[in-house]
């Protein structure tokens, strides 16, 4: 049954998706900022920005894509891929959303302008050029959500360690992997049709991609908490504790992905209940050793 406009809108603007714009919110509360009142309005500024440019590109994007998405099982079902949606009135919407997003930015500072911005060029560049380049699709996405904690970073203004962007970086190229993975095995001879970079991807490659980048967030994290507890006074080791944690969390997401629930990460975190016990015992002892100590 066809959706109504304003439903068809929310749908295509994706707001299950903005959960990954939290990630705004990730090196403010590592620096140990985020319990000022002040901090936690420019954060959350930055959030509303990046899921203002992250919709505007949804739009753009698909309405770019709308044949390739007709092919796709579930994509097709998408507002502009159904035809709910008039191609003009998306590419309008998708636009606005975007200057609206970097105008916002600059209420805050032009730091946050300038990331928002950079994320916006790197998405057009990305549905332009690099979808369609073996290895750039898959750092081109990577990049988007390293440039979210970027965000976050600048729009607070405090620096970031340089495990915690390596942690970033690789975590974030972890999640595309999976997902491309996904997309490969479940399109099976019709993903090259769908994406034509998936054709040129053998399965051993993304296999050794995802174990490549599993092993330095792994060892990226240890780095980052045992610098993180050099700073730390507390006599209770909560950063080295957190390593447990934060190591299942990863193991459980590169074991779903093996069984094939890696096509949407968003999907994942918020329906695995052992991912949710385990990503709650890890912020628990990672907030308990920033701010209670």
């Amino acid at each position: 049954m066809p959706r109504s406009l304003p439903r068809a809108l929310l749908a295509e603007a994706r707001p299950k998706q903005w959960i990954k714009n939290l990630l705004v919110f990730a090196a403010p509360a590592a620096a140990g900022v985020l319990d000022e009142p002040a901090a936690f309005g420019q954060a959350t500024a930055a959030f509303g920005c990046f899921c203002l440019a992250a919709s505007g590109t949804y739009f753009l994007n698909d309405a770019a894509d709308v044949e390739a998405d007709r092919l796709h099982p579930k994509k097709r079902f998408r507002p502009i891929a159904a035809g709910e949606i008039d191609l003009t009135l998306a590419r309008v919407l998708g636009v606005g959303a975007i200057v609206a997003s970097v105008l916002l930015a600059l209420l805050v500072n032009w730091h946050l302008a300038v990331t928002v911005g950079a994320y916006v060029a790197l998405t057009t560049t990305y549905s332009l050029w690099m979808k369609h380049v073996a290895v750039l699709d898959v750092v081109g996405v990577a990049a988007g959500f390293v440039l979210r904690a970027i965000g976050g970073a600048a729009a607070v203004d405090v620096p970031i360690s340089d495990w915690f962007f390596i942690v970033a970086s690789f975590g974030s190229l972890l999640m595309v992997v999976g997902k491309r993975r996904a997309e490969t095995e479940e399109m099976g001879e019709a993903a090259a049709e769908f994406r034509p970079t998936l054709g040129m991807y053998p399965k051993e490659f993304l296999t050794q991609l995802q174990t490549v980048s599993t092993a330095v967030v792994l060892v990226g994290y240890c780095l980052w908490a045992f610098e993180k507890a050099a700073l730390s006074s507390a006599s209770v080791p909560w950063f080295e504790l957190s390593i447990v944690p934060f190591g299942v969390a990863i193991l459980r997401y590169v074991l779903l992905l093996d069984t094939g629930h890696g096509g949407a990460p968003e999907d994942v975190i918020v329906s695995d209940r052992p991912m949710q016990v385990v990503g709650a015992i890890w912020l628990v002892l990672f907030a308990i050793g920033v701010y209670a100590t």
